[in-house]
């Protein structure tokens, strides 16, 4: 498959993708990325083991031009860990959040004004046999954050400082999951009263409650990513979006290579499965619905594709429309 970031021109109206620039900072290795959108910023993690002599990956930041959507890269600094999986900002877009699975902790850097990444302001570090830190997202109201740890199959619960970046163990320090889960990414619903947790290893998705006030997730229902019948053999999840209207929850299948549709119970938060999108190639990393959620964009690692399907915001069904 190819390396590195290329950018591409969506059109909304059909889904259409077509080539901007890319590939860029290819030898870095980038994998995951972030946007802020409204100062116009990509930050990408550099899943390496190795920078400038230190057991370490790193995070580029680069300005995002209005006019052509082209990259100017800004800087690098360290990620504070081997094997940077997952980056993310916090609400504010004041700081990068940054999951390094090689080496199982989580760092804070600040962004500066011009955009550009200070080294960071704090990192916290999880002790258990094999941690694997995978994920890392700020709450809706910015006061905690969560780190999914696929080897220690637990979801770390951290208060985090929006001011200072800092943050620390909250009480309790983690949600344990089913041994053998595999939590591998998370995404809060809009009503910031629930929360989805994508589990790798065990083909599921589980419905989590959430606690503003205390920063606390806890466990309600788990339901499988894969159509009864079905063996998990060979398939691993990867990731998981709930739709900006709240009413549908999707999640990927690597093996099976669908998209999971469920409805949300709106009072509980559970989830009932609609049905399985195929993803039209091999693999699906990831995907993105767009702000609106009337587009999905499915990324297939392994066909080298990226597919767009337009979201049905009655039924949450996806409906292929092109491919790049």
């Amino acid at each position: 498959g190819h390396k590195g970031i290329f950018v591409f021109r969506l059109d909304e109206a059909d889904g259409a993708l077509s080539a901007v620039e890319g590939p860029l900072d290819a030898e870095m290795n980038p994998t995951f990325l972030a946007v802020d959108p409204a100062r116009r910023r990509l930050f990408a993690v550099n899943e390496l083991d190795e920078m400038d002599g230190a057991a370490s990956g790193a995070v580029a930041a680069f300005r995002i031009d209005a006019g052509d959507g082209t990259l100017a890269f800004l800087n690098r600094v360290s990620s504070q860990g081997e094997g940077p999986a997952h980056l993310s900002l916090d609400r504010a877009g004041r700081f990068v959040l940054v999951a390094n699975y090689g080496g199982g902790t989580a760092a804070v850097l600040p962004v500066g004004d011009d955009g550009a990444l200070g080294e960071a302001v704090d990192q916290i570090a999880f002790d258990g046999r094999m941690p694997r830190s995978h994920h890392v997202v700020t709450d809706p109201d910015n006061r905690f954050a969560f780190v999914t740890n696929l080897g220690l199959d637990s979801i770390a619960q951290l208060t985090f400082d929006a001011d200072m970046g800092q943050v620390e163990p909250n009480d309790p320090a983690a949600v344990a999951l089913a041994a053998g889960a595999g939590p591998r990414h998370l995404d809060f619903h809009p009503n910031g009263r629930f929360a989805y947790v994508i589990n790798e290893t065990a083909d599921a998705i589980t419905t989590l409650s959430y606690d503003p006030s205390r920063g606390a997730l806890s466990a309600v229902a788990t339901v499988s990513t894969l159509p009864e019948g079905v063996s998990g053999r060979g398939n691993t999840c990867a990731e998981i979006q709930v739709s900006p209207s709240g009413k549908f929850v999707y999640g990927s299948n690597r093996g099976h290579d669908s998209i999971a549709i469920f409805a949300v119970d709106p009072d509980q938060g559970t989830l009932s499965p609609v049905g399985h999108a195929p993803t039209e190639g091999m693999t699906p990393r990831h995907f993105q619905l767009s702000p609106s959620g009337a587009l999905m964009l499915v990324a297939n690692q392994d066909s080298d594709s990226i597919v767009a399907f337009r979201v049905d915001e009655a039924t949450g069904a996806l409906e292929p429309t092109g491919r790049v």
